[in-house]
């Protein structure tokens, strides 16, 4: 009962386009064995071929822009100045019938779903009416849909006659839907193979058609040789059962063992809870003379802490006293430091102002030692000056006195030459001469 029947035109762009695959399925053969089956040609040689290729691109080209009608239709305000507005105007009415169409199919789907949930009263005579109806609206439908193809004809004709819209048209391929796109892509896939296939020339299909012979023989063996190796994998598995029902037997064994080693167990745990209890009665009684010999012990001891509590007391108030007197020789040390941080404050003061005139008065020191080793210098220089003076006067007075000395001997000895001159014969004079010249001297 489903609406299979109905479907829109293969070049329109809606919800039930692609109903029918025309993907190729891959090849499950290897790469390297489909080397042999590339045909020789690259280009196709004959008219009929190249007329065969022309056909489906021209359907591919036209698919192309029939399932971006859509797209356009709901972009007519931004493609109206490219397109033009004859095509606008042809796709618009195009979209008209096409969604007329689709809530016409999609009333009828809903009417189908709810049949399909009462099918219980299939054999009403209502549900026969109803059902009935539904066949004759799908066979109303087909004159809908031979206008829905004649409108695409012609929005494809006046594409094709403005070449220049139908590119920009088919540029926009972002606005294909997915099932549009898929429908596209496996067009082109049949392009692929169709174009493949006129390449092959019939000695190469030959070829092919061995080559796929010798693939199924090859086949055929190996698929011998996966029966003999399952053949050895059952046996294998018999092998394997048979070691699981020896190793399963062991498991047993060891299952028993365990059950009598639990047995023994509780049977030693019961004798040992028995001794375990007669363990700890005499712990028990053990325990008892301990703690009446403990109790002494704490009576003795509690009189002790009462003794020493006592001490404890006495030493405390000891303590208060030494404590009480500490912190009055601290209250007493407290007030002489006071005393003598003030005393020692003014003696500070005191300090600072004479250290202050020390500093005065070395600088006046320091100012009178430079002075007075100025005139100490002074003094040295007129005193050395003043002996140098003596001592050039002292010599030049020697000088003096030698060249005194040194005169009056020569003027002595030029007065004995000149009377020695004047004649022997005074020699009374000459003694007197002589006499007075030694008392001159």
């Amino acid at each position: 009962m489903a609406l299979d029947v109905l479907s829109v035109g293969p070049l329109y762009q809606g919800p039930d386009l692609n109903r029918i695959r025309m993907t190729a399925e891959p090849s499950k053969l290897p790469a390297f064995l489909l080397k042999s089956s590339v045909p020789s040609k690259t280009k196709l040689t004959t008219i009929e071929t190249k007329r065969i290729m022309s056909v489906l691109d021209e359907t591919i080209y036209k698919a192309e822009l029939a399932t971006l009608l859509s797209y356009a239709a709901s972009r007519s305000e931004g493609l109206e100045g490219m397109l033009g507005e004859d095509v606008m105007e042809a796709v618009r009415e195009h979209e008209d019938l096409c969604q007329a169409f689709l809530y016409k199919v999609s009333c009828l789907q809903e009417e189908e779903r709810q049949l399909q949930e009462e099918e219980e009263f299939e054999d009403e005579t209502w549900f026969r009416d109803r059902l009935l109806s539904i066949q004759l609206r799908k066979s109303h439908f087909l004159p809908l849909r031979q206008q829905i193809r004649e409108s695409t004809r012609n929005v494809l004709r006046l594409l094709l006659s403005n070449p220049q819209g139908a590119k920009l048209l088919q540029m926009q391929r972002l606005g294909r839907s997915a099932e549009a796109q898929t429908f596209i892509d496996s067009l082109m896939e049949l392009r692929g193979f169709l174009f493949e296939k006129l390449l092959t020339s019939p000695m190469e299909a030959r070829e092919k058609a061995q080559f796929i012979q010798d693939i199924t023989k090859r086949n055929k063996r190996n698929q011998e040789v996966i029966d003999a190796l399952e053949n050895e994998l059952a046996e294998s598995m018999k092998t394997r059962d048979a070691e699981v029902e020896k190793e399963n037997f062991v498991i047993q064994e060891l299952k028993n063992h365990l059950h009598q080693v639990l047995r023994f167990s509780e049977n030693s745990l019961l004798r040992t809870k028995q001794e375990s209890e007669k363990q700890q009665k005499a712990d028990y009684r053990a325990s008892q003379a301990r703690a009446a010999k403990i109790q002494q012990e704490v009576l003795h001891l509690r009189s002790q802490f009462h003794n020493l509590l006592m001490e404890n007391r006495e030493a405390e108030q000891k303590k208060y006293k030494v404590e009480t007197e500490i912190e009055n020789w601290i209250q007493k040390y407290d007030i002489e430091m006071g005393e003598k941080q003030d005393e020692y404050e003014e003696l500070d003061i005191i300090h600072k102002e004479e250290k202050a005139q020390l500093e005065e008065l070395k600088q006046r020191y320091n100012a009178l030692v430079e002075e007075f080793a100025q005139i100490r210098e002074e003094r040295e220089i007129i005193s050395k000056k003043k002996m140098e003076a003596e001592q050039e006067l002292t010599r030049m007075m020697r000088a003096a006195t030698l060249i005194q000395a040194v005169w009056k001997g020569y003027l002595v000895r030029s007065m004995l030459k000149s009377r020695r001159k004047r004649g022997k014969g005074k020699g009374k004079d000459k003694e007197k001469g002589k006499g007075k010249g030694k008392g001159k001297k």
